[in-house]
C-alpha cells in the first residue's frame, strides 16, 4: 500500500491550443493538508476537476486512493468528498434533507446513516439548525453544511476548491476552525485550492501554480526561506525621487504598490534604523516584515497574486472552449 493518497505524473489538460495544466507532477501523503496556491486561472480548479473525475486529462496519470481517475472513476468518487467553489446545495430542502439525499447517493448504509448525519452536523455546529430550510442559512452556515456533506460518506480525501471565497474575514476564520477540527477528528486528507495567502499558510505543503505549471512546492516556511530577506515598505513625499535614491545609495530595486515603495533587504532590523537616519527624501511612514507567500509568488513569477488580468482572460478562454466542446 502506497504512503501517498494522491499521485500525479506528467498530467496535461488542453483545450485545443490552450494548455490549462502543463505537465505537472506531485504526490500527497495520507492525512496531509496540501494546498494549491495561485491566481484565478492558474490551473488549480482544472487539476481538481481531473482528480475528482469531473474532467478527463489530455495525457498523463493521476491516482486517488490507489484508483486511476480515468479507468476507475466510480471507485475514485467513492473515495472523495468535494466542496465546490460555487454553492451546490438545494436551498428548498432543509439541511437534514440535503444530507439524507447525499447519503443515499453515496450508499451510506441505512444502519449508520442517521448516526453519521448527526455526527457531521454536530461537528459543524449545525445540529440545532438541521430542520431549517437552507435558504434561511447564512453564507457561513451554507459552507459548513457543504463541509458536513463532503464528510458524510467517510471520504479518504476532501477537496476544498476555494472554500471561503465570498465570505467575510470573520466567517472565513470560523470556517477554518471547523476545517482544522474535522481534520484532527477524522484524519482526512485535505486538498485545498486558494488564492488567500493566510489560508495557504495553514497547509503542511503547498504547490504554487502559475499558467498551468507548478513553479515551486514545499512547506510555507521553507518557501519563505528561499527569499532570505526582510521586506521594507516605505511611503515618502516623493516616491520617484525616493526610488532613485534607494537604487543609488543601496543598489536595491524597488517596486510600487499604490503610493508605497517595497523592497527587500538583508537583516532588516539592522538596516531600518540606518535607513531612517540617513535617507534624504522625507519619509512619511515605514514598516518592516518577514517575507510572505505573496512575496514568494512575486519572486518566482515576477508578478503579484492580485495581478490577475491575464489569468482572468485564461479562465474566460477555458469557458469559451468548454462551450464549444459541448456543442
Amino acid at each position: 500500500m502506497s504512503d501517498y493518497i494522491i499521485e500525479v505524473k506528467n498530467l496535461v489538460k488542453k483545450y485545443d491550443d490552450l494548455v490549462a495544466v502543463d505537465h505537472i507532477d506531485f504526490k500527497v501523503s495520507q492525512g496531509e493538508l496540501f494546498g494549491f496556491l495561485g491566481p484565478n486561472g492558474a490551473g488549480k480548479t482544472t487539476t481538481i476537476n481531473i482528480l475528482c473525475t469531473l474532467s478527463k486529462p489530455t495525457s498523463g496519470e493521476a491516482n486517488v486512493n490507489g484508483f486511476d481517475v480515468v479507468r476507475q472513476q466510480n471507485q475514485v468518487r467513492q473515495s472523495i468528498g468535494l466542496v465546490f467553489q460555487d454553492p451546490s446545495l438545494d436551498e428548498r430542502l432543509s439541511g437534514l434533507q440535503n444530507l439524507r439525499f447525499h447519503a443515499m447517493v453515496y450508499n451510506v448504509p441505512a444502519s449508520v446513516r442517521e448516526k453519521r448525519i448527526e455526527e457531521v452536523l454536530r461537528l459543524t455546529q449545525l445540529w440545532n439548525k438541521r430542520k431549517n430550510d437552507v435558504r434561511t442559512y447564512s453564507g457561513g452556515m451554507k459552507r459548513r453544511l457543504e463541509l458536513a456533506r463532503g464528510l458524510l460518506h467517510y471520504p479518504k480525501v476532501l477537496f476544498l476548491d476555494e472554500p471561503t471565497i465570498g465570505l467575510d474575514p470573520q466567517t472565513r476564520n470560523r470556517l477554518w476552525e471547523y476545517i482544522l477540527e474535522l481534520k484532527r477528528q477524522e484524519g482526512t486528507t485535505i486538498f485545498l485550492t486558494t488564492h488567500y495567502m493566510d489560508e495557504a499558510d495553514k497547509a503542511e505543503r503547498i504547490a504554487i501554480m502559475d499558467y498551468g505549471k507548478i513553479v515551486a512546492m514545499d512547506s510555507p516556511a521553507n518557501l519563505k526561506r528561499r527569499i532570505g530577506k526582510d521586506i521594507v515598505t516605505v511611503k515618502t513625499d516623493d516616491n520617484n525621487r525616493a526610488a532613485d535614491e534607494i537604487k543609488e545609495r543601496y543598489q536595491i530595486e524597488t517596486r510600487r504598490d499604490d503610493d508605497e515603495l517595497i523592497f527587500a533587504v538583508e537583516h532588516g532590523e539592522k538596516f531600518l534604523p540606518r535607513f531612517i537616519r540617513e535617507f534624504g527624501t522625507k519619509i512619511l511612514s515605514v514598516s518592516l516584515r518577514n517575507p510572505s507567500l505573496d512575496d514568494v509568488f512575486l519572486n518566482l513569477t515576477g508578478r503579484e497574486m492580485r495581478e490577475e488580468g491575464v489569468s482572468s482572460s485564461f479562465k474566460a478562454m477555458v469557458r469559451q472552449h468548454g462551450r464549444r466542446m459541448r456543442r
